[in-house]
Formats: C-alpha cells, sequence, structure tokens
C-alpha cells in the first residue's frame, strides 16, 4: 500500500507540474501574440516587401526572382482568410511564437527546471524577434527553421534515433524553400560535424537517404531556377552591388549583441557551458558552429539581422546552465534579477525599435534612433525616419490615387498600369478598390504582365527621382499626357514619387513590353 500511495503521489505531483508549465508556457505566447499586435501603430501602412509578399498569392509557382516559394503559400491562406491585416501580422507572430515553444522543448530536452524554461522564455520574448515578427517577411520563418533545425541535431544527438535525420532534412528543405539564408547553417553545421567525434554520422546510411529526402523536397526549386536561368544569382549580383557592399563587418558584429542584449548573459553562459560544462559534453559541435557561420556570414557581408536565427537555440543552453549555477543557496535570489534583465532592458528599446510613434515625433527626437545606426539605410546614408518606417507610408495614398486617376481615364478597361518598383505595384494592388493589376519591371512583377489584351492608356508611377523628363520621353507616343498627381507624405521613402496619365496609345504597347522583359531578363 505505501508504494502504491507514493506512486500516486509521484504522479500526481507531475501531473500538476506539467499542469503549471503548460499554463506557463500559453501565458508566454499569449503575451507574444497580444505585443505583436500592440507595437504597430495604425499611423502606419504595410511595409513595401510585404506587398510584394502578398501579390504572390495571384501568381503561384515554384520559384520567384525574389524569394523561394513558401512565402507565398502562406500568402494564399491568408488570402483565403480575407487577406486582412489581421492575418497579415498573424502569421509572422505565430512562426515567434512557435520559435519559443521550441526553445522551451530544447530546455526540456537538457532537464532545465521551471527557471529554466521561464529565463528561456523570457529571453526569447522580449529580443529582436519582436521586431522581426512585425513584419510579413520570410525572416520570420527563417529563425524558426533555424532553430528547429538546431533542436532536431540536439535531439539526434541525445537520442541517435534516426528519424532525426529525417526530420532535420525535411525542416532543411522547407526552410531553404523559404529563404535561402539557410544555407550558412549547413556551412556551420557541416564543418563543426568535421571538427568533432560526431563525424562518424557520415558513416551512417540513414544520413544520406535523408539528404536525398531534403533534396526531392527542394527539386521542384531548383529546376526553377534552371528553368529561369538561375535569377538567384543576379538576385545575390544586384544585391551585393547595391546593399551588400554597404555593410560594415564592425557595425555586423555590435549589432549581433544589440538583437538580443536583454539575454547576453544567457547566451555568452551557454558559451561557457558548451565548452566547459560536462554534461553539455555531447554537445560542443555547437560553438564551432556558431563561430564558423558568424565567420562565413562577415565573409560574405552579410546583413546583420541574417544571423538572428543562430541564437535561440544557445538561449536554451544558457539558460539551462544558469538554473544549475543558481539554485542554491544565496544565489537561487539572483533568479528573479535574471529574469527581470530582458525585460528591463527592452523597456528602453520598445520606444525606438517599432513603429508605434508618429513620423513626426521621430524627426523631433532622432537621436535615440542615431545612436543604434537605425537612420542608416541601405545607401549607407542617414535620413529622417527608420528606412522600414519610411516603407510604412504613403502607400494607400499612392493606391487611392491610383483609382482616382483610373476612374478618370476614357476606355479605362484598357489601361496598364506601370510602376517604378515592386512596393508601388504591390501597394496600389493591394488597396485598390477596383481590383487594379499594376506591374512593373522590377523584382517579380516582371513575369506577371498580362500581355494578352490591348492597352490604349497608361497609368505611369515614377519615383521621385524619375519624375523629370518622364513626359517628354513618353507623351510622344500618345495623344494625350499629364502629371496626375503625387505621392504628397514628406516622411514617406516615395515622397515625390509621381502619377503620370498617358492617353490614346498611337503605338502597340504590348511590343515595347515585350522589348523591355526581353532587355531585362537578360541577365548579365
Amino acid at each position: 500500500m505505501d508504494k502504491l500511495l507514493r506512486l500516486f503521489l509521484n504522479m500526481t505531483n507531475r501531473y500538476f507540474s506539467m499542469t503549471k508549465k503548460t499554463t506557463i508556457l500559453l501565458g508566454f505566447i499569449g503575451v507574444k501574440f497580444l505585443l505583436q499586435f500592440l507595437l504597430l501603430s495604425s499611423e502606419y501602412d504595410l511595409q513595401r516587401d510585404e506587398y510584394l509578399h502578398l501579390d504572390q498569392a495571384n501568381h503561384l509557382t515554384w520559384g520567384y526572382l525574389s524569394v523561394p516559394p513558401f512565402t507565398s503559400w502562406t500568402s494564399y491562406i491568408i488570402q483565403l482568410l480575407g487577406n486582412s491585416i489581421f492575418w497579415i501580422k498573424f502569421f509572422p507572430a505565430l512562426y515567434g511564437a512557435l520559435t519559443m515553444f521550441i526553445v522551451w522543448k530544447a530546455i526540456e530536452e537538457l532537464n532545465g527546471n521551471l527557471f529554466a524554461l521561464i529565463l528561456g522564455a523570457t529571453c526569447v520574448l522580449f529580443s529582436a524577434l519582436l521586431r522581426l515578427n512585425t513584419l510579413y517577411q520570410p525572416n520570420s520563418f527563417d529563425v524558426l527553421s533555424w532553430t528547429v533545425l538546431y533542436f532536431a541535431l540536439l535531439k539526434y544527438i541525445k537520442t541517435d534515433h534516426t528519424k532525426w535525420l529525417y526530420i532535420g532534412a525535411t525542416v532543411f528543405a522547407i526552410g531553404f524553400l523559404n529563404k535561402y539564408n539557410i544555407l550558412f547553417l549547413l556551412i556551420g553545421l557541416f564543418s563543426s560535424l568535421l571538427l568533432t567525434k560526431h563525424r562518424k554520422l557520415f558513416l551512417n546510411p540513414n544520413l544520406y537517404f535523408a539528404v536525398l529526402l531534403g533534396f526531392a523536397l527542394i527539386l521542384p526549386n531548383l529546376l526553377w531556377q534552371y528553368n529561369n536561368n538561375f535569377p538567384v544569382f543576379h538576385h545575390l549580383k544586384q544585391l551585393a552591388e547595391t546593399q551588400l557592399v554597404n555593410v560594415d563587418r564592425i557595425d555586423f558584429l555590435k549589432n549581433q549583441l544589440l538583437f538580443f542584449i536583454g539575454s547576453l548573459i544567457v547566451i555568452f553562459a551557454s558559451f561557457y557551458a558548451l565548452i566547459f560544462y560536462k554534461p553539455f559534453n555531447k554537445y560542443r559541435l555547437f560553438i564551432y558552429s556558431i563561430l564558423i557561420t558568424l565567420i562565413a556570414f562577415l565573409y560574405f557581408r552579410a546583413k546583420d539581422y541574417y544571423a538572428i536565427g543562430i541564437y535561440p537555440i544557445y538561449i536554451a543552453f544558457g539558460s539551462v546552465y544558469l538554473s544549475e549555477v543558481l539554485k542554491d543557496g544565496w544565489k537561487k535570489y539572483l533568479q528573479p534579477i535574471a529574469i527581470a534583465i530582458p525585460l528591463l532592458l527592452f523597456i528602453p528599446i520598445y520606444n525606438v525599435a517599432f513603429p508605434n510613434k508618429s513620423p513626426e515625433y521621430i524627426v523631433q527626437h532622432p537621436d535615440s534612433y542615431k545612436k543604434l545606426g537605425m537612420l542608416r539605410w541601405e545607401d549607407g546614408k542617414d535620413h529622417l525616419l527608420p528606412q522600414d518606417f519610411a516603407d510604412m507610408l504613403g502607400w494607400r495614398e499612392l493606391a487611392l490615387k491610383v483609382d482616382s486617376v483610373y476612374l478618370s481615364l476614357p476606355n479605362k478597361n484598357k489601361t496598364l498600369i506601370l510602376c517604378d518598383n515592386y512596393g508601388q505595384a504591390g501597394a496600389i494592388n493591394y488597396y485598390t478598390k477596383l481590383k487594379l493589376n499594376a506591374v512593373s519591371f522590377n523584382a517579380d512583377y516582371i513575369n506577371w504582365f498580362d500581355l494578352s489584351k490591348e492597352y490604349v492608356n497608361l497609368i505611369r508611377v515614377k519615383e521621385a527621382n524619375g519624375v523629370n523628363g518622364e513626359l517628354q520621353e513618353t507623351s510622344p507616343y500618345f495623344q494625350n499626357s499629364i502629371l496626375a498627381d503625387s505621392i504628397t507624405n514628406q516622411y514617406a521613402r516615395e515622397y515625390g514619387s509621381a502619377i503620370f496619365a498617358f492617353i490614346g496609345a498611337k503605338i502597340d504597347i504590348r511590343k515595347r513590353i515585350r522589348a523591355e522583359i526581353d532587355q531585362k531578363k537578360n541577365y548579365p
């Protein structure tokens, strides 16, 4: 009877312990979703990249010039759900919440106690992921993919179960179909396996079957790249020449500290633990992995946020180690302080890192933004607003004005709307009340022209630096032409972009469009 009683009490205690942990985890997830919606001011529109990703739902395929196909699948789901702002913001928040969940499970696998779980969840919650998860871009799922793949490796090392090789290969493939950035993770993991006793993995036949599974999953995208002359290389070349050339390697390293500033103690504790803490000896390859991956990022002058996916798994290691260090004597009184640090350091970041202040406020209080380098754009220069914030202004205004110009035209159903960039085209297509179909020679829109119909009018949306000379250049091909309107929001990145109306074509517009497309697609 005594044994049965003890067994019953142990099972009861375990049940209530699990219930308590589950309740706390659900609380963190709830706070995560709440914050993601509270951190955005209604004064801002969507960001330019978001419009492009949403428009991909109307053109489903196995590849795009800008990103792999996974984002378009999410966009299609969002479209089925009504294409509202709520669902657009829901999915990056979901991917961020799942990242927190995986870190929680990693801590459990490392035998972390309740303090370790709460510390890890707090560190993930109050980090750069809050900023990243406000934007509907591939980056949120990219971080989740990295974290799940690291978790699969951790589980394989712990259990030696081959199913984790297949899970890892599947996760890598899905991550690859979301963002090619995950190849940097592969560079770090492959090298670290060779440098440790885990190199014996390369003698396991299941590894190669798992690789074949991953290859089969990404093959449709590779075939798309092949059939389209590998535009990814052209895209990377343009990226390197126009943006990555402005990346400062020292700034890259500085910003790694800022992304998880409230978790630095935990992350550095993980580095120490992976080298010196005996229970983590079998996971030592993780220390080599982060070093090699960061070196690869530095070598290629990658943007700083490309590396965010590295850190969540190290928060798991650090949280478990600190829970052991702080579990006895007077040190246990430091546990609340350790949990409070990420929250306290988040408070000043809250005031600058999110689009929750009006543009006027930011312009009048630029010092904090400038100190953090947030006013520096991809062109390497400082501007009035952070680039992402400026990219969230003027779009709705543009779409409404294009609608108005369109309604004023004769033969309006034979009007081509041609924009300078994908943000303009995507915003018009998202906000229009008239079901218009704007296109551009920029990014994926170059593949989305409908040249099966005749066009007699042209609405031309020009960036501010290309306005001069547009009338003189294009008006000879039309009977009438006017500068119809422009974006007047002075804080918008698109400020000064103009809307021209060209009426009554004297030529077949489609021929000139086809010639321009052929020229643009002739990648150097």
